[in-house]
């Protein structure tokens, strides 16, 4: 008789696991009981290396950046616009390819230092081009936000590439708000092409940190 031995229990099992069922049910229906369903364990096994439900998303979030520079090297001939466009159109595409990725990424705190070494460099290339600790932080910290944020948004109506969620009609909502004509042109302008947005609010974020610093 042959018995197949499965893989031990470990948090990057359960993370890779839940990431995995995550694009299936998404943040709302990812509970501790479905995805120890999914490993075929008890729901308390999973209590011995996650505490709750936030502890487990702050693995899912470590597990995604992970993924997201894992053979990525840093350029260090990068100027400081280079480096946040880099970032964040990565960031962008790594939390495209989750449902409610970018949900999961928001408010959760990285189990690791697997993050420093990027951060190190990317403050490195800010202040090595004139701006100080605290400026080159808050140009970071607002395009990362940004980025963030308008995720959320996009995938509020298109949960994953190629699916978009009921009720986000462009010519039904046209018609509804007929007597608002500017809020209903709007429409296309909020709802679809979201990789020139994306670009647009870059460019935006880049000029003002420009006007802002006075570093070109």
């Amino acid at each position: 008789m042959s018995t197949e031995r499965r893989a031990p229990l470990d948090r990057t099992r359960v993370a890779d696991t839940a990431l995995r069922l995550l694009n299936e049910v998404g943040l709302e229906g990812l509970t501790l009981r479905a995805i120890a369903r999914e490993l075929d364990v008890k729901a308390p096994a999973l209590y011995w290396h996650f505490k709750d439900k936030q502890a487990l998303l702050d693995e899912m979030a470590t597990e995604m950046y992970r993924r997201m520079v894992a053979g990525a090297a840093l350029d260090p001939a990068d100027t400081w616009r280079d480096r946040l466009l880099k970032t964040n159109r990565g960031l962008r595409a790594a939390l495209l390819g989750y449902r409610d990725g970018a949900r999961v990424f928001s408010g959760s705190r990285f189990t690791g230092l697997d993050h420093a070494h990027e951060m190190e460099e990317t403050l490195r290339v800010f202040t090595d081009a004139g701006f100080t600790l605290r400026q080159a932080v808050r140009a970071t910290r607002t395009a990362y936000a940004y980025t963030i944020g308008f995720v959320i948004e996009e995938q509020g109506v298109t949960p994953l590439p190629g699916e978009r969620r009921e009720g986000y009609d462009l010519d039904e909502r046209a018609r509804r708000m007929a007597d608002f004509p500017l809020s209903a042109a709007a429409g296309a302008e909020i709802f679809q092409d979201y990789d020139t947005h994306f670009e647009e609010g870059l460019d935006l974020l880049l000029a003002g940190i420009e006007a802002r610093s006075g570093i070109a």
